[in-house]
């Protein structure tokens, strides 16, 4: 019988990494299931899809046998694989099920070997797996870790699509770059000379940021041109890993024009400084829960941050030591949640116009722009009924100046916010799920503590039971 051999020790996290992909709500049985197959040469993969993006991971050492392609439910996989041990394995192999296919896994339990019969579906029911025959691209380190950071600036509106993902930039032959925005921030990285004939976008997805697959050796991209069918495919690949999606198609907005070129005052940060510069942004008041906006204002030689509780006028005022700066007085507000994610990625030198204009935080030919905030106006006294506040004729432009004036203007205006407060959940998850790594830790650490102490007591009683 032909049968394929899988160690738990492989296939746990080659689950993880399939699970990355495999949708549980998906409209197609089939998409539930992994494609597992051993190939001529004796390499057995594993492959899941949602049909817009492939998933493959190959096992470390060949087998013997048959070629073979099996599809199992994932959820089927992960009920059996849950409590096996790390050194035990499994074995699969076809089953006969009369109203259609099945695969048998075997598995030990103890020192017993255990079967279960698993519905599945036939084989040619699986999406077709695209087979990208373009030159491989090198993604080094400083790229990689480039496209990562684009990524977590790209939009996560659907609505925009060409938006969501990474641009990678060939216009310019000498000087590649990769680019990500939402419209309201807005990342770029060059230094680049990449073996691309055209740009292209990779698209955001969840398994190009997974730790296992970026822990396992450098990255090769492959492309495949479009078709009449359909766009092309990209193939990002790493040892063991490959990631195959479609290409986003349509054409880039022009980034460049976005940013500034010209500045009036630039601020030099401290890098050593810059994490207690993020404890301080965090910890500052907002009465803004908008925009999240905060200030930063440069005057007699002295930068300061500035944050206001709600329904205040006294605004908060921090001074930033260890910092160099050149230029005119400015304040500027911005989004403090994209400041520190520009703090965070070492973006240490700050150059501004004014008040309105877009500012930059760059380092070493990375850079952020990042669009200025309108801050709240200080809470303040209604007048009396009885002495009504004067109004001269000539104020309603200076008093509709600040607003849209058109509806489209208003939307983008909500739409803006809307991501911006989406932005602000994502973070605080973020965190919560890092307070969670670090309770599971505590209670982990807590139960070994507990069973150690167990062990030592149960140890005094029988010596205590001992007689000389």
């Amino acid at each position: 019988m032909n049968k394929i051999t899988l160690p738990i020790a492989e296939l746990k996290p080659a689950l993880a990494g399939l699970g990355k992909i495999v949708s549980k709500r998906c409209t197609l049985p089939v998409l539930n299931h992994i494609k597992i197959e051993r190939t001529t040469d004796g390499w057995i993969a594993l492959t899941g899809t949602d049909l817009d993006h492939f998933v493959t991971v190959r096992l470390e050492q060949p087998s013997t046998g048959e070629p073979i392609s099996l599809l199992v439910p994932y959820d089927e996989l992960i009920k059996i694989t849950k409590n096996c041990q790390k050194a035990d394995k499994i074995l699969i192999h076809r089953g006969e099920n009369p109203s259609g296919a099945s695969v048998i896994v075997e598995y030990s339990i103890g020192n017993q070997i255990a079967e279960a019969k698993v519905n599945s579906l036939p084989v040619e029911e699986f999406p077709e797996i695209p087979r990208i025959n373009g030159e491989p691209v090198q993604v080094n380190d400083a790229l990689r870790a480039s496209i990562h950071e684009a990524l977590e600036c790209a939009s996560t509106d659907e609505s925009r699509l060409i938006l969501n993902g990474v641009y990678i930039d060939t216009t310019k032959k000498d000087a590649h770059y990769v680019i990500g925005t939402d419209g309201r921030h807005l990342y770029s990285s060059n230094s680049f000379a990449l073996p691309l004939k055209d740009s292209l976008i990779i698209p955001t997805h969840k398994f190009i940021g997974w730790k296992e697959f970026n822990n396992d050796g450098e990255w090769q991209l492959k492309l495949s041109p479009a078709e009449k069918t359909g766009p092309g495919h990209l193939q990002i690949s790493s040892r063991r890993w490959r990631f195959i999606t479609r290409q986003i198609e349509g054409n880039y907005p022009n980034w460049r024009q976005v940013v500034p070129t010209e500045f009036q005052t630039t601020i030099q940060l401290d890098p050593s400084s810059v994490d207690g510069v993020i404890q301080i942004i965090e910890r500052m008041p907002c009465d803004d829960a908008i925009s999240f906006a905060i200030g930063l204002e440069w005057k007699n030689q002295k930068l300061s941050l500035l944050g206001r509780t709600p329904n205040a006028e006294k605004v908060t005022q921090v001074e930033i030591d260890n910092v160099k700066a050149q230029g005119s007085d400015v304040k500027i507000f911005l989004n403090r949640y994209l400041l520190i994610k520009a703090l965070q990625f070492g973006l240490t030198t700050v150059e501004l116009i004014d008040s309105m204009s877009p500012a930059r935080l760059s380092n070493a030919g990375r850079q952020m722009i990042i669009m200025p905030t309108r801050p709240n106006p200080p809470a303040t006294p209604q007048p009396a009924a009885e002495e009504p506040a004067a109004q001269p004729e000539t104020t309603m432009p200076e008093e509709t100046a600040d607003q849209p004036a058109t509806i489209e203007d208003q939307i983008d205006t909500v739409i803006t916010e809307f991501e911006t407060m989406k932005d602000w959940i994502q973070q605080q998850l973020a965190g919560l799920k890092a307070i969670t790594g670090k309770l599971k830790t505590i209670q982990r650490e807590h139960k070994s503590s507990s069973k150690e102490l167990q062990t030592v007591r149960q140890t005094l009683k029988s010596l205590q039971g001992l007689k000389l």
